[in-house]
């Protein structure tokens, strides 16, 4: 799986994460909607991915393995 929670509460999206990865995540965030976004080990997003993130607006903490990322959307961090 690609978003899991961490033991502190930090919310990780690695690897690929998929359409099939929205839903955990808006849990996760309906769960703990304070909780921080480590997208560090993330390479891929799928755009439904990121319109939860932009709906929810938590705050992102890392920067994406993969440039198109880093260099399209470090403004959701």
């Amino acid at each position: 799986m690609t978003v899991t929670v961490s033991a502190d509460g930090v919310i990780l999206l690695q690897g690929t994460c998929a359409l099939d990865d929205a839903e955990p995540l808006l849990r996760s965030l309906a769960d703990n909607p304070h909780a921080l976004i480590d997208w560090t080990g993330c390479d891929h997003i799928h755009t439904a991915v990121v319109q939860v993130l932009m709906a929810a607006k938590p705050r992102i903490v890392g920067s994406p393995t993969h440039s198109f990322l880093r260099d399209h959307f470090t403004s959701l961090a």
